[in-house]
This record gives structure tokens, sequence and C-alpha cells, in this order.
């Protein structure tokens, strides 16, 4: 199956995707099946869209790439940013293509690793709707107010840039620490997939799950399906 992936938002994190999906490949013993075309989208233009609560814009942005990825011969569409999934219910009513979400199988990984409550670091918009309420049967807990900005600029710093410096780490780090400690979170869920910027090579003292790996994984899943096989983990219109 041919993936058309939107990225840009931001660099680091679309070559997260990219590479992993490769690896993946390379693993299965697929890796010249691989079918992938990638559009640029502004990490400025989504940010703007995320804090003015501009969901028709930012659709609109998403529908001329998704066609373009379309008219390139893919078959499912990716957003590789968790905060861009604010506008995916609406995004899903004008795609051309199915989109394979990165929330909707979150949660069965939570369950299956044994976690009924976790905490969640990311976008403020992210950490503030719990993952858009897509969590169902899992308990959700978030930096308390007077860290949660604190995440929020850490984060958005490393998601323009690509890098961490050791005062962000230390500040993303410290919340997520205080959330198992002092709110009972049994593992962290990295709701943002400029995250692993931060956490590669770096002992964080805590259990976690990178929700880019599990939407990955799943991407990686329908990348094995054959075109005219619609039997795969996607939302759709």
């Amino acid at each position: 199956m041919h993936i058309g992936m939107i990225g840009g938002i931001g660099p680091a994190a679309t070559e997260f995707y990219y590479r992993n999906l490769v690896r993946a490949s390379q693993l299965s013993g697929n890796a010249t099946d691989l079918e992938l075309t990638i559009c640029h989208a502004h990490a400025s233009d989504l940010i703007r869209n995320i804090q003015s609560n501009a969901v028709s814009e930012q659709v609109k942005i998403f529908e001329v790439l998704a066609n373009r990825l379309k008219a390139a011969g893919a078959d499912a569409l990716v957003v590789t940013s968790i905060a861009g999934h604010f506008c995916i219910s609406e995004l899903a009513k004008v795609s051309p293509i199915p989109i394979i979400d990165a929330l909707s199988g979150l949660e069965s990984e939570l369950v299956k690793s044994g976690y009924g409550k976790v905490g969640v670091l990311g976008n403020k918009v992210v950490m503030e709707t719990r993952l858009f309420n897509s969590l169902q049967n899992t308990d959700v807990v978030i930096p308390p107010d007077e860290h949660l900005d604190e995440v929020h600029e850490a984060y958005m710093s490393i998601a323009v840039s690509g890098t961490a410096t050791k005062e962000q780490r230390n500040t993303i780090f410290q919340a997520g620490q205080k959330m198992c400690d002092d709110q009972g979170a049994q593992a962290i869920v990295l709701a943002g997939t400029d995250l692993f910027v931060a956490f590669d090579g770096y002992d964080c003292g805590f259990r976690y799950i990178d929700s880019a790996l599990v939407h990955i994984a799943d991407i990686h899943h329908a990348s094995l399906s054959k075109s005219d096989n619609k039997a795969m983990h996607a939302t759709s219109a």
C-alpha cells in the first residue's frame, strides 16, 4: 500500500517517521515494497491554527496536501503530528483517501501493556484535552497548572528547532516524574512526535510509551496491505 505522509510539522518528527518506517520494512523483509510519498506542511501554520482553534483553516491546508498525495498514487494518509490531530475528524470528512490516525491504536497498546492510568506530555492543547479525549478506558493525568505552560514551551521549542537543551529536557523529565510520583501515573505517553529528541539516549527515570512509534507500527502494518485491501486501521469519512 502506498502511504501518503504529511510532514514538516516538524521536520525532526518527519525524519523520525521516515527512518523508523524504513527500519520496520527492513526488519520485516519488505524494504523494497515500501511505497511512500511525503508532502511538506508548515509548522508555523499548524501552531497558529492550533492556538486559535482554527479547525477549518488547518483542514483546508491538509486537504490540499491530501489531494496532492492521492494524485501521486497514495492509498492512505498520515499526519505526522499528534497536535495536528486536533482537526483529524473534520479532515476525514474531506480527505480523498483514508487516514491512518495516531490515536485510535494508542489505547489498545496501553491496555496491552497493563497501564490503567497514564500521564501525557506534549503540546498544551494535546495535554489539556487529554489526547483529544481519545482514551475511553484509561485514566489520564496531565502536569499541574504551574508546570503545564513550562512543558508546553519546552516542547514547542524542541519541535521548532529539532534539538533539546539540558534545561528543556529537565523540564519535561521532571513533569513526567511528578505525574508518576504525585498523580499515580503508571507510565507517561509521549504525545508529541518530536519528544524523541529529548528522550533518545537519556534515562528519564520513568516508563513511557512513544505514541509516534505506536503510530508508525500501524502505518507499517497498513503498508504491507495490497492497495485494494481496505481492511486497515484507518479513519475515513
